[in-house]
């Protein structure tokens, strides 16, 4: 029970920016650490709901709700994988071979695609909450999303072979229990999947569908440009994947008169 608790601390302390009792990192402090990383996209579900309830009940202007779930995810975890995505898409724009590309992910500075992509992404979250709106049903789809994007990043990191032997995510997976995280994360994105089915039938499979895809293209991309995953891409995967799901319910949930 001790080793859960703090596999469960370190999992808040390492991805998110809610502060948690401090944990020595051991490895069999952090074997079931991925088990709690989805929890994280529970709490930006929960901020998120109630966000966007606030703004129905108290008449805040739509363009305001709607940077606030924007800037949610971002407040919750420190921007951890936005900074990935940043890396990845400099590394990918540069066209270099794969020595140097990793060489790029763990540069800190910031490139002129970098700054683009980040300009693209948090747009693209904009638009996808102004059309979802005050579509109820939508938005706890989305809730879900942040569950699900966590369990296959988690997935991921086990799943798929390392780009580096001495990086965050290859010491990571080193330290996890892989049979029995992976089982557990199997489990979950299975009462997901039934969660948002039931929240919405359409708008549910059609977002977990689309999440689904974007790993396959993830795993995909790793393996041909990097060799492997590392910390950033799954931070990249983690990214894409949510803001993939929210594009996908505002055209679905345009469509099915929600």
């Amino acid at each position: 029970m001790k080793s859960l608790w703090n596999s469960f601390k370190i999992a808040f302390s390492m991805f998110s920016k809610i502060p948690m009792p401090q944990a020595e990192w051991t490895k069999e402090n952090m074997k079931y650490m991925f088990c709690f990383f989805p929890f994280i996209g529970a709490v930006i579900a929960g901020l998120t709901l109630l966000a966007a309830w606030a703004g129905c009940q108290f008449g805040f202007d739509k363009g305001f709700v709607t940077a606030v779930l924007v800037l949610i995810p971002v407040f919750v975890t420190g921007g951890i994988h936005v900074d990935g995505l940043l890396d990845t898409a400099d590394a990918m724009s540069s066209w270099q071979e794969r020595k140097r590309r990793l060489e790029i992910l763990k540069d800190s500075n910031a490139g002129a695609f970098a700054v683009i992509t980040a300009c693209v992404y948090f747009l693209a979250w904009y638009g996808a909450y102004s059309q979802i709106g005050e579509r109820a049903s939508v938005i706890c789809v989305m809730g879900a999303g942040f569950m699900v994007s966590r369990c296959l990043s988690a997935l991921g990191v086990i799943l798929i072979p390392k780009a580096r032997e001495d990086g965050t995510v290859a010491e990571f997976s080193r330290k996890a229990e892989d049979t029995v995280v992976r089982n557990v994360l199997l489990v979950y994105l299975a009462l997901l999947l039934v969660l948002m089915l039931r929240l919405h039938p359409v708008c549910g499979a059609a977002a977990f569908a689309a999440a689904v895809l974007i790993f396959f293209y993830y795993r995909h991309m790793a393996m041909k440009y990097f060799g492997g995953t590392t910390g950033d891409l799954a931070g990249f995967f983690l990214c894409i994947c949510e803001v993939g799901m929210a594009l996908v319910l505002a055209v679905v949930s345009n469509f099915t008169g929600v």
